[in-house]
Parts: C-alpha cells; sequence; structure tokens
C-alpha cells in the first residue's frame, strides 16, 4: 500500500478547520450563480481551485485572507451554510475523519439579512446531517474577530449554543496590532460559563502573543503557535539545549498546540516547510497534533499534512496515531466522548492498519 492510502484509510481527528476556508470549487460557482454573484475571477472549477491556491500561496496572511471574499459572498442563505457545512462532513468522511471541530465568524454572514442564530442553526443543521450520513463526529466553534468589537457578543452566541453542538469560542483574523487582551470582556464571560476557548497565536506575531492568549485570557488551545520556537533555546545542531519559562509551561501542562504545517508556509508565518518548528516540538513531547486550517485556499486535506510531514520528518504509523489521539485528548468534545473515539475508533483503526499491513507483507 501507498503511504497516502495508508494515511487516508486510519481514523484521523481534526481541530483546526475554518469551514469558510473549504467550499468545494464546484459550490462556489454553483452558489454564485444562484444568486447572481459575478466577481468569481472564472467559473471553471478547476482554475478556481488554482486561483484560491495562487491567491493564498503569497507568503503574507493579509494576502492569504483575500480569497474570503468570494467563499463569504456565497455563504449568506441558511441553504448555503447547510450545503456547505453538509459537504465538509463528507469531505472529512471521504479523507478519513472521525471526529472534526469545524470554525467561523458568524458575523460575515449577515449581509442578506441573516440573524446570527439563523446562521448557527443552518451550520449545525448542516453538520447534524452530515454526523448522521457519514457518521463523523463534530464539534461548531464560533469565532470573534480580532479586529472587530462585538466579540463579546460572539462569546454569548457560543454559550447559548453550547446544548445544541457548539463546543469553544475562537479569536481569529489578522494578529499585528490586534492582540488577544482586547477582547478580554469576551473571554472573562466565557470563562465565567465554564466554557472553551481556542486562540490564533504565535502565527504573525510573536511569542508574547500566545503568552497573552494562554496567561492573560485563559486559552485551553492555541492556534499555530509557531513563534514559540523563540522561547526555546537550540544548540548549533539543533538541538534543544532549554526553553524559556513560557515554553516550558506549555509543556508541563499539556497545553494543546493546533499546528498547521502547510498554510504556514502560505501565510508567511515560516520561510519554507522544512523549517517548520513541528518536529522539535513533537520530540521534545509538546502536545502537539497537525491540522488544515483552511483546505481550499492551500490546496490541503488532513491525510496530505500527515503524508508531507511523513515525508519532510521521517513520521511512520505510530506517531500518526500518536499524533491523532494527542489532537482527540485536546478537542473539546465531552471526556466520555473523547474516551469513546480513542478506545473504540482510532486504536482500533490503527490496529487494523497494521495487521493489514503485514498480512501483505507476509504474502
Amino acid at each position: 500500500m501507498k503511504t497516502e492510502e495508508i494515511i487516508k484509510a486510519v481514523p484521523k481527528v481534526l481541530l483546526h478547520d475554518h469551514l469558510d476556508g473549504g467550499l468545494r470549487p464546484k459550490t462556489i460557482i454553483e452558489l454564485a450563480k444562484e444568486i447572481n454573484y459575478d466577481k468569481l475571477p472564472t467559473d471553471d472549477e478547476g482554475e478556481l481551485a488554482q486561483w484560491f491556491y495562487r491567491g493564498a500561496n503569497k507568503g503574507n496572511l493579509v494576502e492569504y485572507l483575500q480569497g474570503f471574499e468570494h467563499t463569504i459572498a456565497v455563504m449568506q442563505t441558511k441553504e448555503a451554510l447547510t450545503r456547505i457545512a453538509y459537504e465538509m462532513m463528507e469531505d472529512m468522511y471521504k479523507d478519513g475523519v472521525c471526529y472534526v471541530e469545524t470554525r467561523f465568524a458568524p458575523v460575515f454572514h449577515t449581509e442578506n439579512g441573516l440573524y446570527y442564530e439563523d446562521v448557527i442553526n443552518a451550520v449545525l443543521e448542516g453538520l447534524d446531517k452530515g454526523k448522521r450520513d457519514f457518521n463523523v463526529g463534530y464539534g461548531l466553534i464560533i469565532c470573534g474577530m480580532r479586529n472587530m468589537k462585538n466579540t463579546l457578543e460572539m462569546a454569548e452566541l457560543a454559550v447559548s449554543f453550547r446544548d445544541q453542538g457548539v463546543v469553544g469560542f475562537d479569536l481569529a483574523g489578522e494578529e499585528g496590532g490586534y492582540p488577544p487582551k482586547k477582547h478580554l470582556d469576551a473571554f472573562n464571560y466565557i470563562k465565567q460559563k465554564n466554557f472553551f476557548i481556542t486562540i490564533h497565536a504565535g502565527e504573525a506575531f510573536g511569542k508574547e502573543s500566545i503568552w497573552q492568549a494562554i496567561q492573560i485570557c485563559g486559552a485551553h488551545r492555541i492556534g499555530h503557535a509557531t513563534r514559540l520556537i523563540d522561547d526555546i533555546i537550540f544548540d548549533n545542531d539543533g538541538n534543544i539545549l532549554k526553553l524559556g519559562e513560557l515554553a516550558q509551561y506549555i509543556l508541563d501542562t499539556r497545553l494543546p498546540l493546533e499546528i498547521c504545517l502547510l498554510s504556514n508556509v502560505h501565510t508567511g508565518a515560516i520561510d519554507k516547510i522544512e523549517n517548520h518548528p513541528f518536529l522539535k516540538l513533537y520530540k521534545e513531547k509538546f502536545r502537539v497534533f497537525l491540522n488544515t486550517d483552511d483546505r481550499l485556499m492551500s490546496d490541503t486535506t488532513l491525510t496530505k499534512e500527515y503524508v508531507t510531514a511523513h515525508e519532510l520528518f521521517d513520521l511512520n504509523l505510530d506517531d500518526v496515531e500518536k499524533l491523532n489521539i494527542n489532537a482527540m485528548k485536546s478537542s473539546f468534545a465531552p471526556h466520555s466522548e473523547r474516551l469513546k473515539y480513542i478506545y473504540n475508533v482510532i486504536k482500533p483503526g490503527y490496529a487494523k492498519m497494521r495487521e493489514r499491513l503485514l498480512s501483505l507483507k507476509n504474502e
């Protein structure tokens, strides 16, 4: 079996995936026609996929985010939101993902008069139908935007839907000039409600952003955390000599880091993928795991992220299993559900693959 076939077949967990960054090009074209949206650069499926990838692969976050103008434009009706959420679940199933936490910002989907509640209900309807049809578990994360002042309202929305499938709150958007501490009222509200927080930090800004997200805002997970490397001292051979106080704290508390290999190159968070700190963090036993970020923009899948890690960093099947167990442990699903996925889905899935590979070897 080819490596890609093996990785695609085994159960995987995805915790950092943007709903509005993972649309199918065909769906964008069809929805654009339905609402007479004429700003797409092309109505050819293959060309459009290339356009998004080319546009995102500029090496900086601001340009990377520009493609969202088009995806958000076609996500302004209940029907479109439900369809996109459902198709995302189908795409997860086809990629071997057994549990996914997808995130989006409701504030971007009210241009045609939908209320926030309408937007969230429409997405949850699609996710729920996808769960029934494809047996993929899910949680929905509501994003507040760093450059907006309504993050408390978004936090309240997230909590109000906690019994319907929303599992946490995120702060997203451009990091520079918009520190997470400016949204303390939102984070304090979430904490008081015993709810979960993940924050984009250390992607386009330094380790200070990560420190703030954890120690000031109370993040339970960090999205990207690429700049944590600035708090680690290496010797001339690239081996870790000493962890700074922040890195040591993150390691000791098992605070999860949502690593996104390919998008970190596309946004310029790292200069080239070979220099990604992922392997160093993994070897040092940080709680890391791989994610897609924006599947459309980065032309990726979770399988592709793990294949990339295998090719560049020599990960084997045991590593892939461990990373996905890390992810499931770090999910915002209830503890009993996490255990169910680890012991009833993930571990048996990898054991089955090992048996299959062994029988192929012995043939």
